[in-house]
């Protein structure tokens, strides 16, 4: 089985709407990563393109996870917000992993509570 997760910074505090389009930024960026690496998209397209959004605590574990999915060959995608809106420019929100194996990204946010 194969997902997507997305991983969302705690400690911003983002209107509904801004976190949802960060989010979106989030899949859309590892999807183009994950297609241009050669990574499973067609087989998780296939099945139904499970994403799952995690909370982590702050832009410092943040990166830390980053680097912890690239050090295992993991597409990624860190999301730095344009400032137009509600954060200054180049603020990073989220991080997009995968779409890969389940187990694989696992190895990387398994410890991470769901975002609510």
């Amino acid at each position: 089985m194969y997902k997507q997760v997305i991983v969302v910074r705690g400690d911003l505090k983002l209107s509904r709407g801004k976190l949802a389009a960060q989010v979106a930024h989030a899949s859309l960026g590892a999807f183009l990563r994950a297609k241009e690496s050669g990574a499973p998209v067609e087989e998780w397209l296939r099945e139904g393109q499970k994403k799952v959004v995690l909370k982590c605590k702050d832009e410092e574990e943040l990166l830390e996870l980053h680097e912890l999915a690239k050090g295992r060959g993991l597409p990624s995608f860190l999301v730095r917000d344009a400032g137009l809106t509600e954060l200054e420019p180049g603020t990073v929100t989220c991080l997009g992993i995968g779409p890969e194996r389940e187990e694989e990204i696992d190895r990387v946010t398994g410890d991470l509570p769901l975002l609510r």
